[in-house]
């Protein structure tokens, strides 16, 4: 949960969608509680991305005089108002039967056991595969350890369709914040164990 909307700024979820969107009237709001792509207007939203004209028509939709910016994140707006982050629009998985899998809700179910220091849900040729960073104090086993969390998975409908898990000893972050778990570089990885 980001918390509540700050004043002055309007948010809007849109259905997800990874092509160039100009106008505000050609997107498509969802309904609360649908998860879909984060847009916000307000005087703190910037008109471009300066000197990165793709980028800037990507991230913008314009709404007579206002500007929207798609955030590339995707989330809702639950029934109180708030607003939930649940991954980048990038990092989703669509899995074979079309069904969409986001990131930080599927992790944060992993992400409970004891012996996970963190997780990180990746794509495989539209199997989603949950790749696990063992804590450093964990005693458990990789057969054990996967016996527990696909139990934990078969327990939840967010994660009952992800029935393979991988081992990292490190995860690739983004250098540039060293946090960011770089989800694409693991898929090319996971692609090849």
């Amino acid at each position: 949960c980001v918390g509540t909307i700050a004043p002055n700024i309007r948010v809007e979820i849109i259905e997800i969608s990874d092509e160039t969107i100009e106008q505000w009237t050609a997107a498509k709001p969802l309904a609360q509680g649908e998860i879909g792509e984060i847009c916000v207007q307000g005087l703190v939203v910037t008109t471009e991305y300066k000197e990165e004209p793709n980028h800037t028509k990507m991230a913008k939709m314009y709404d007579g005089d206002k500007i929207w910016h798609r955030m590339g994140d995707v989330g809702y707006i639950d029934t109180e108002g708030r607003l939930w982050f649940c991954g980048r629009k990038k990092h989703r998985v669509v899995c074979a039967d079309g069904e969409t899998l986001f990131p930080v809700p599927c992790e944060a179910i992993f992400n409970l056991h004891d012996a996970v220091e963190r997780s990180a849900l990746v794509g495989v040729n539209g199997e989603p595969v949950i790749i696990i960073e063992c804590a450093s104090d964990s005693s458990l086993s990789d057969a054990e350890l996967t016996s527990a969390l696909l139990r934990l998975a078969a327990q939840n409908h967010l994660t009952e369709k992800i029935t393979r898990v991988l081992y990292h000893s490190s995860f690739p972050v983004d250098v540039r914040h060293n946090a960011k778990i770089d989800r694409p570089k693991l898929a090319v990885w996971a692609a090849n164990e």
